[in-house]
């Protein structure tokens, strides 16, 4: 049986893709059984070879002690047997699902894969997609018949960047696998490192729609607190007061308006939404919330830029500090920052932008966003734009704002962090 070979060190564990959220559950693996880490930059196996997360999410002492090949070259995944695929899944410029990479680690996978191997995706996909796209890919490649002579599993990862609390193994794990033989040996496979319990799902389709469901949930409810913000901006209510008051009902959902960016809930419901319209159905709700979401950077630089006009009327010499570039609060990860969108916006109207962020690399920022991050703070600013709640930022105080900028700067706070704590210049939250 795979589980008792793996605990009894007859075989190994594999994991293709060593970003955020591969690496985690290889080292957590690594402490019980035999892995190899398989990533296809041989620049962050080098760094994860001298105990380096890329991501800067993972401290050295997390790689102590761990059985661990870390490998770039295909000839390396041949020992091992049980294979997890913990690669991204994005979308194209279109909103599309962009499938390249969990395809190309599934060929990976497929030169590899021998008789009476496990393969389980982590990637968040559309329900459908594991048996759809990759389960006869990995046939064509392989040249053996799934069920008969290889097994997959979908389990999906419920990794939060920046979140010290819940990590890996305090996260309840959904499995799924494609018959009820390997639905139980991945289910045990995964309690030998999750703490919090496993759940076996009924099958791969429902393990997929569970993982598309939760983040789509998120991007809904955000996307109402957005449109609320809106409306309470209108009204000149801080919204931030209105859920406060509105939270002291006990079954109130707690959601806060904001930038909605990332590689999960900025992007997973639109897997779902294009498989629904597959089956002829127009995701109406979801379709609606991405609307509002996608447009909230924009709106915060018109909001800002109104406000700018009122107390500075010639754009042109103003000039805006944003500050904070990362998609989330203390985290490296600049992937689908909506952050950019705002300072795309301001730099349409003609004000000057400079961007500082303690965490995002320079260089990342410039290649995939074409702006380049201030490496310090210079002269006074007309407004300032706290656009991530960065630790850093948070220390920060009215002294300090107010030493940076013109009399009668904007001081808009986006996640209304600083909310009762500025009374001299004029703010603005969300």
């Amino acid at each position: 049986m795979m589980y008792n070979d793996l605990v009894n060190g007859n075989k190994k564990l594999a994991v293709i893709g060593l970003g955020y959220v591969g690496l985690p559950i290889a080292l957590e693996f690594a402490k019980k059984i035999s892995v190899i880490g398989f990533d296809i930059k041989p620049e962050r196996i080098e760094m994860m070879k001298n105990k380096i997360d890329p991501s800067k999410e993972l401290t050295e002492e997390e790689f102590e002690g761990c059985d661990i090949q870390f490998t770039s070259t295909l000839e390396d995944l041949k020992e091992a047997s049980f294979y997890i695929v913990a690669v991204p899944t994005p979308i194209d410029v279109h909103k599309k699902p962009d499938l390249r990479p969990v395809l190309s680690a599934t060929e990976t996978v497929g030169k590899v894969l021998s008789e009476g191997d496990y393969v389980v995706y982590e990637s968040t996909v559309y329900p459908g997609c594991t048996e759809e796209d990759c389960i006869p890919l990995l046939s064509k490649i392989s040249g053996l018949k799934y069920m008969e002579q290889y097994k997959v599993g979908f389990s999906p990862e419920r990794i939060n960047p920046g979140d010290r609390e819940h990590t890996l193994t305090r996260i309840t794990k959904v499995t799924s696998g494609c018959d009820e033989e390997s639905a139980e040996e991945i289910a045990k496979t995964y309690e030998l490192v999750i703490e919090a319990g496993v759940h076996r799902a009924s099958s791969i389709k429902v393990a997929e729609a569970a993982k598309i469901i939760e983040n789509t949930q998120r991007d809904i409810n955000i996307a109402f607190m957005n449109e609320l913000s809106m409306i309470f901006n209108k009204m000149e209510i801080n919204t931030y007061e209105v859920l406060e008051a509105a939270g002291t009902k006990w079954n109130f959902l707690r959601f806060s308006p904001g930038l909605v960016g990332g590689h999960c809930i900025g992007v997973d419901p639109y897997y779902l939404t294009y498989k629904s319209a597959k089956f002829g159905h127009h995701a109406q709700i979801i379709n609606a919330g991405r609307g509002i979401n996608d447009g909230m950077g924009a709106y915060v630089a018109r909001q800002v830029t109104l406000k700018l006009s009122s107390t500075f009327p010639n754009l042109k010499e103003c000039r805006v500090l944003v500050m904070g570039a990362t998609f989330k609060e203390n985290v490296s990860d600049i992937r689908n920052s909506k952050v950019a969108d705002v300072i795309a916006e301001l730099k349409e109207f003609g004000v000057h932008v400079d961007v500082v962020d303690p965490h995002a690399s320079p260089s990342e920022i410039l290649d995939e966003y074409g702006f380049e991050l201030s490496p310090s703070i210079n002269g006074l600013y007309h407004a300032v734009i706290v656009a991530v709640n960065h630790q850093e930022y948070t220390k920060l105080d009215e002294e300090y704002f107010r030493s940076i900028t013109h009399p009668g700067a904007i001081f808009a706070d986006l996640k209304g962090i600083f909310r009762n704590n500025i009374s001299s210049m004029k703010y603005w939250s969300l």
